[in-house]
């Protein structure tokens, strides 16, 4: 199945914005993670933008798991970017 790699952006001020969505969106990412869909998603350390990986049979279904969570829903993602990976090793 094809794997690939998501950029997004976070909002400014981040820290202070996430709180509240925080439990939703992890519990909404573990049901992905669950599903076989999400191999990793993490920020980066100046938590400006977050990576991700996925696993799926086409890029809308990686689109649209995207846009299900509440950080994207709630504008703490405000945009991304998604490409097939590629693995070389």
């Amino acid at each position: 199945m094809p794997k690939y790699v998501m950029w997004r952006n976070y909002c400014e001020n981040v820290t202070e914005k996430h709180a509240f969505y925080r439990q939703a969106h992890l519990d909404g990412v573990a049901k992905q993670k669950e599903a076989g869909l999400v191999i990793t998603i993490e920020p980066t350390q100046d938590l400006t933008k977050v990576f991700g990986v996925y696993e799926a049979a086409d890029e809308a279904t990686v689109r649209q798991a995207i846009e299900a969570v509440p950080y994207w829903q709630n504008g703490i993602w405000t945009e991304y970017e998604v490409k097939e990976w590629i693995q070389a090793f």
